[in-house]
């Protein structure tokens, strides 16, 4: 099977004596980052006697560009992808297609040696995010939701809501209460209102540069995964190492207190949860897996209980990520090209680690020779330990 990826600059693809001078593009696609990328390429003096690329307009300011990486529809023998995508990655199929990067470039680097040996001109690019980042704003919602005013601005710079963005949304801002102030970029006021509220937000594409979707959602960890990532199979591996952790010292269930104006209770009212609200990945979540629970306080201002367990919810969303994996998989072996939001299965890994997992981030890197994909898995469960299942303190043998 071979892979292939095609760049485009200013709207139009690049040529092949392009293609084949660039030594390397680099593109990084997270959950909670704006994408980016690098590209380098060799610096010779042309013709005129200027040197190549370091003044062409399609490499200047602010110009676009757009990778899209295609994969055939298999890898290694039985591992091929074995279902379509949902969630926040972009309802894409893993193979095909995938824009990987679709945005501007904001930076430029000029390498130079004696006689243009060895001379490099490295440029840097970020997705469409960083145009709602240009301008810090005062500004007031009166009457809306949450995802209400994620799709006021991502129309703003023709951007498509997500379907499901309305989702498990937050009470509505009112003048009686507490309307919502924005004093910050358009990018910046989002992604503060997505982690207050358990969710993330991004701006992606599926397999087309310029047809751009906004999410302003919580993960989706209820489908099934796309594919089986395996390790330890002599003859089907697909990724060629794995580096695995979790981490026991985050909280499981948080205490939240606050006052409100229309309540005139002296003890507040209470928001205090346990959970999440997203679906485990496993059969244990970290409570259950340490069997020592740890509660943190929160004290936020809102307008009702709702909003007040809504934030305590994001709190252990956040901090429910326990479980992390690290790895590098060749396209050509894996048989697809991997994207943020999308579920794998690690396979063949131990009854711990084995499992359903979501995809965080992904480093491309692409030479004329291959293209490899560094990524790092997230999920909030582990699978329950074949000798012992009484938690940790089985594992440690702890009394």
């Amino acid at each position: 099977m071979a892979s292939t990826y095609s760049l485009m600059l200013g709207g139009k693809p690049a040529e092949s004596t392009l293609m084949r001078l660039l030594s390397a593009t680099e593109v990084e696609e997270s959950m909670d980052m704006p994408s980016a990328i690098q590209l380098t390429l060799p610096v010779s003096r042309t013709s005129a006697g200027d040197l190549s690329y370091v003044s062409d307009p399609r490499f200047g300011p602010l110009a676009t560009l757009s990778v899209v990486a295609t994969a055939g529809d298999s890898g290694a023998d039985g591992v091929a992808p074995c279902s379509t995508p949902s969630g926040p990655g972009g309802g894409v199929l893993p193979s095909g297609d995938q824009c990987i990067f679709d945005g501007y470039i904001l930076s430029q680097q000029l390498h130079l040696e004696t006689g243009l040996t060895h001379s490099t001109l490295t440029v840097w690019g970020q997705d469409v995010s960083w145009l709602m980042n240009q301008t810090e704003k005062v500004r007031e919602w009166v009457n809306m939701k949450d995802s209400q005013v994620a799709a006021s601005i991502f129309a703003d710079y023709g951007v498509t809501p997500w379907q499901q963005n309305t989702k498990d949304d937050s009470p509505s801002y009112t003048e009686d209460t507490h309307s919502l102030m924005q004093r910050a970029s358009d990018i910046a006021f989002l992604r503060m209102l997505a982690r207050r509220s358990g969710k993330i937000c991004r701006i992606a594409c599926a397999d087309k540069p310029g047809i751009r979707t906004g999410y302003f959602v919580a993960p989706n960890l209820e489908g099934d995964a796309v594919a089986n990532l395996a390790v330890n199979d002599d003859e089907n591996w697909t990724v060629r190492s794995l580096e695995l952790e979790w981490d026991a010292t985050r909280p499981t269930s948080v205490t939240a207190r606050t006052a409100l104006f229309s309540n005139s209770d002296p003890d507040g009212i209470a928001g205090d949860t346990s959970d999440s609200g997203l679906a485990a990945l496993s059969d244990l979540g970290l409570a259950a897996f340490t069997g020592k629970p740890m509660t943190v306080l929160l004290a936020t201002a809102v307008d009702s209980a709702e909003a007040l367990t809504q934030r305590a919810q994001a709190v252990l969303r956040e901090a429910g990520w326990f479980s992390r994996c690290e790895g590098e998989a060749d396209l050509e072996r894996l048989g697809f090209v991997l994207r943020a939001g999308m579920l794998v299965n690690l396979v063949g890994v131990g009854s711990v680690h084995s499992g359903k997992w979501i995809v965080w981030t992904v480093r491309h890197r692409i030479t004329e020779e291959k293209h490899t994909m560094r990524f790092t898995l997230l999920r909030n469960a582990v699978g329950r330990p074949a000798a012992a299942a009484g938690g940790l303190s089985a594992l440690v043998g702890a009394t």
